[in-house]
């Protein structure tokens, strides 16, 4: 598979877009059981934050990622410009977390 990159500024250093592919997005769903969780936040709360809770964000953060990537990928773009995550509770236990940007194809500006 091609490397994408993807950036949330709207351009690469030393890069230049040659093409757009389109608009495009990554989504994942996290689901957390409550009462398990409610347990293990109470035991992992350290100064205010949550390390299970930040693990399943990474979680879901990473699949956004990789679900970008392949689709850039298919559209022939190595890099996506202008990327942003969006996060939204779902009900109960669901989170949903999307990073959307642009596809574009680039070349070095020196070429």
């Amino acid at each position: 598979m091609t490397e994408v990159t993807i950036t949330t500024t709207d351009g690469l250093e030393g890069r230049e877009v040659t093409a757009y592919r389109g608009v495009i997005s990554g989504e994942a769903v996290i689901g957390a059981n409550v009462v398990s969780d409610i347990a293990a936040g109470i035991r992992d709360v350290v100064g205010g934050r949550s390390g299970s809770y930040e693990k399943k964000i990474e979680k879901g953060r990473t699949e956004a990622i990789a679900d970008l990537e392949a689709e850039a990928a298919e559209l022939g773009a190595d890099a996506v410009v202008g990327a942003t995550f969006d996060y939204e509770e779902m009900g109960e236990g669901m989170l949903w977390v999307n990073l959307s940007g642009t596809a574009v194809e680039t070349r070095r500006s020196d070429e």
